[in-house]
């Protein structure tokens, strides 16, 4: 059996809830998990409680960002894999200051993964086996939202950062994207917004982390796969 210190060691970031979280502790069995998280809560102090190490970090703070980059590099030699899951999600209808709307968004969804994605290179450049980085996107990355314009946006962004970094870090380094579309009930919405939601998909279910954790690692157990982006979204595109 392997010690925990001779597991590879994967960086979730916003692991604190929801599809992060979820792939914290689906992955914990074979892999070291080191997470980001913006705001505590109890789901941190639980996972630390398991061993796994957290790092408190604003992604909308450049200085932040390299501090965190720095202190990742300090503390560990190598990383098997890198998930991009850090996320912010706003709506036009709420947010008055569009501009500060849609840098926010690049902030967080884009220039984060950017910056720590060439900090981190070096750990990620292994002589046995390609690294990952794997970016999770958002169906709306490819088809717009009505009323999440500068998310949608941001997400694209990211999803085309997946290909560039491909291009620029093969063959020691896999990129790949994740797009999901309904994966789990906001707890706020109402029965009539679940089935709303739920039509939108061939699928019409409410499928879970799973799908996700599934998806991660079939990218993580690839030799071949970079560049692409796995789809999610219970057939919606064809909706």
């Amino acid at each position: 059996m392997i010690s925990d210190s001779d597991k590879p060691k994967v960086l979730i970031t916003g692991a604190a809830k929801r599809i992060g979280l979820a792939l914290a502790q689906a992955l914990m069995p074979d892999y070291q998990i080191l997470i980001s998280y913006r705001d505590p809560n109890t789901n941190v102090d639980a996972l630390r409680a398991q061993g796994i190490q957290c790092y408190q970090v604003d992604f909308n703070d450049d200085e932040a960002i390299a501090q965190f980059s720095q202190t990742i590099q300090s503390e560990h030699e190598t990383l098997r894999a890198i998930i991009h899951n850090a996320s912010s999600w706003q709506s036009e209808s709420l947010e008055p200051n569009k501009a500060a709307l849609i840098a926010q968004m690049m902030q967080v969804h884009v220039s984060a993964p950017y910056q720590i994605n060439f900090a981190l290179q070096s750990l990620l450049n292994h002589s046995d086996t390609a690294g990952d980085i794997i970016h999770i996107t958002d169906y709306v990355a490819q088809h717009g939202s009505h009323k999440h314009i500068a998310y949608a946006a941001s997400k694209a962004a990211l999803a085309n950062l997946s290909q560039s970094f491909a291009m620029q870090f093969a063959p020691n380094i896999k990129v790949n994207s994740i797009a999901p579309a309904l994966i789990r009930f906001n707890p706020r919405e109402d029965q009539a917004t679940r089935e709303k939601n739920l039509n939108k998909t061939l699928m019409q279910i409410e499928p879970g982390e799973q799908e996700i954790i599934k998806a991660v690692e079939y990218l993580l157990n690839s030799s071949y796969v970079t560049g692409t982006t796995i789809n999610v979204d219970g057939g919606r595109h064809l909706v």
